[in-house]
């Protein structure tokens, strides 16, 4: 199969003013929690918490996206590979477009190749368009029409101990001096109580999903992902129907491509150290979605205890699923 870069799209922005205070007036009615920074206060909505300035944009593509059937969610909770798994996917389905060294990847960042539904970017569409979507959205909270459609689902979730300590680190970057001590976050965050939580419950949902329907779902773990990164990014191509031919394995395409995707790559991108973006008006730096990316991180910033404890609360809410999250290597 392949894709062409890019394909027009509506934008959210043409939401009705009515549609807008539609939505406003049901957020106003939920209950709000100041959370990890008054400046982003948390509400919940249909089984999980949500940034009230996000909201309204999930509202609208659950009242008006209109997925196709050849269309494919890169989905994920915040702050568990995002990026690289958009660049990963990016990279793979236009590689007959585009070399790498004129990959958009090295003038554009990665968010602004493929935007996010629920932030408002994307609406519905009119003709063909670029396959590739992503969003943060737990599976229960997915517009009915991409359950209906049958499109295809990409999901990557974290070890939640380092999805934790990147979130609080995000944060505070986003808030200066506006957010809440990382012990009070954690206590938050093993309460459920934290963007798109409980964590737990946003995992689970895919995870027992990708079961039911594994010919339409990839679950697939940054750990993973990051030991046996060429299996992976093969799994990944098949899936998305862009196969590595014998010829580009030969050829050193898999690595080429892995090359470019890596931490150590992207970060150094000109486009990710100096540049910026918009997201809901505000200005925000590309370079802020870039800090270690290291499994097992956590342990520079928790006790064993903190670790200990969030690993026991996983093991009780994963129970039974057959998920299981390996404890972090010692570095």
């Amino acid at each position: 199969m392949e894709f062409s870069f890019p394909f027009q799209t509506n934008r959210a922005s043409n939401i009705t003013s009515e549609s807008l205070e539609k939505y406003k007036k049901v957020i106003s009615t939920l209950p709000k929690e100041d959370g990890w920074t008054p400046l982003l206060p948390l509400c919940p909505y249909q089984g999980f918490w949500f940034f009230t300035m996000f909201l309204e944009g999930a509202m609208y593509i659950q009242d008006h996206f209109q997925a196709q059937p050849t269309d494919i969610l890169l989905c994920s909770s915040v702050k568990t590979g995002t990026v690289w798994l958009k660049a990963l996917s990016f990279s793979i389905v236009t590689r007959t477009q585009f070399k790498i060294s004129t990959s958009p990847l090295k003038t554009t960042f990665t968010h602004q190749c493929i935007p996010f539904l629920d932030y408002g970017e994307y609406a519905a569409s009119q003709g063909p368009r670029f396959p590739l979507l992503a969003t943060h959205m737990p599976y229960t909270c997915l517009p009915k029409s991409v359950i209906d459609s049958g499109c295809k689902i990409v999901y990557l979730c974290r070890d939640p101990k380092d999805t934790f300590v990147s979130l609080w680190h995000f944060l505070s970057k986003a808030t200066p001096n506006n957010i809440i001590s990382m012990e009070d976050a954690f206590e938050l965050f093993c309460k459920g109580i934290s963007f798109y939580g409980p964590y737990w419950e946003h995992v689970l949902g895919y995870w027992n999903a990708s079961l039911e329907h594994p010919e339409k779902i990839l679950f697939l773990k940054y750990e993973d992902m990051i030991k046996e990164t060429e299996s992976n990014a093969k799994k990944l191509a098949e899936f998305l129907g862009c196969p590595f031919s014998l010829e580009e394995e030969r050829g050193g395409k898999i690595q080429e491509i892995i090359e470019f995707c890596s931490f150590e790559n992207l970060s150094n991108l000109e486009v990710n150290k100096t540049g910026m973006h918009q997201k809901k008006g505000k200005l925000v730096e590309n370079g802020a979605y870039f800090r270690k990316g290291k499994v097992g991180d956590w342990r520079n910033y928790l006790t064993i205890e903190m670790g200990k404890h969030l690993d026991n609360i996983m093991e009780l809410k994963l129970s039974g699923s057959g998920l299981i999250f390996h404890a972090s290597p010692q570095e």
